[in-house]
């Protein structure tokens, strides 16, 4: 009965984490005359706020603060900050698109990323594939590939969407930093730069103009933090094969939203057969998935995700606990990492001297 509870209670946090981030992809429309750039800045800012307000009302800075202790070097430091201008590439994408006739671009490109982080697991970090998920990547290639034959070439914004994220999260999971930790810095960093952006572009007499802007921006932020709450929540409770399987509802609510309430005609985005396959290869995705939740269920092994973050507001202990753990884990990592370097600076010296 608990592990029912748990699965139907992260169900309806990853659907409702699906129609929340679906409604924030329309906000262009509705805060218009603001450029979707403006509107991207704007959602940065209220981003960070309610994060902010979320992470105080959890008390969960001192895990983040805990876990910054533990960058050392220069090199981490580096590898700590490189990934936040991809977010912020992602973000803006995501807003510009849609009020820029890119919808259905942006759409395809979310679409093909589970493919392509399927992939990324695969051959860099030796991660099996299931049979199902060899014909999924096979016949999205094949849509994929059918396009770049008869046009030329697949829209940059769908290339964007789909290949900027697997480099986001492989530089994060290099130095195993929490999502919360991760999204905070992100967010912090991206504010001096949206802050230039909408005094460069008249965003603040804009904002300042509509009376409509003091309620859309307070709810654009508490969108956001809203459905990164629930994704989160819905990570930790559901078994990893059906909280995959759950996360193509986004995809497919931005494809109803962009020929409905956008008004694009599927050419704009690509080909009917590539839609095709697409489709076709993320029904085998979540055939796989389900048969993987079967499974586990059969096996009485049903599990989440295991990282500190962020969850169903869990007691003091609880996240005391959990940030214990997480500041463990990354000074193991980190330990293991030097270690390695070590050795490998032994090697090259050890080289060099039987060479001469």
């Amino acid at each position: 009965m608990l592990t029912t509870n748990r699965t139907f209670q992260g169900t309806v946090a990853s659907v409702l984490s699906s129609v929340l981030f679906s409604l924030m992809f329309l906000f262009g429309l509705f805060m218009q005359p603001l450029s979707g750039t403006q509107v991207a800045s704007w959602r940065i800012l209220m981003m960070l706020l309610s994060l902010v307000l979320l992470v105080s009302f959890t008390k969960q800075w001192q895990h983040v603060f805990d876990y910054l202790k533990t960058l050392k070097t220069p090199q981490d430091w580096l590898l700590f900050i490189l990934p936040t201008p991809i977010l912020g590439g992602q973000i803006w994408l995501f807003m510009w698109g849609p009020v820029n006739g890119f919808g259905l671009d942006v759409t395809l490109g979310y679409f093909l990323l589970p493919l392509v982080m399927i992939l990324v697991g695969r051959f860099f970090y030796k991660e099996p594939m299931s049979s199902l998920q060899w014909v999924a990547a096979t016949v999205a290639a094949a849509g994929v590939g059918y396009d770049i034959f008869q046009y030329g070439s697949v829209s940059w914004v769908t290339l964007f969407a789909c290949l900027g994220y697997p480099p986001y999260y492989l530089l994060r999971r290099k130095l195993a930093v929490p999502p919360i930790t991760g999204l905070l810095s992100d967010l912090t960093l991206l504010t001096p730069i949206v802050l230039i952006m909408l005094f460069i572009t008249g965003g603040f007499s804009m904002a300042a103009a509509s009376s409509k802007f003091w309620y859309l921006l307070p709810l654009l932020g508490a969108f956001s933090a809203l459905a990164m709450s629930l994704s989160m929540v819905a990570s930790s409770k559901l078994p990893v094969s059906l909280f995959g399987a759950l996360s193509y509802l986004e995809p497919m609510l931005l494809f109803v939203l962009s020929v409905t309430v956008l008004q694009q005609s599927l050419d704009e985005g690509g080909s009917l057969f590539m839609y095709s396959m697409v489709s076709l290869a993320l029904l085998f995705m979540i055939m796989d998935s389900i048969i993987g939740y079967i499974s586990r269920r059969r096996d009485d092994r049903l599990h989440g995700y295991n990282e500190p973050q962020v969850v169903t507001f869990p007691p003091r202990r609880r996240l005391i606990d959990r940030r214990i753990d997480g500041v463990l884990r990354a000074h193991r990592f980190r330990k293991i990492r030097r270690y390695q370097q070590r050795m490998d600076r032994i090697k090259q010296k050890i080289e060099q001297m039987d060479a001469k």
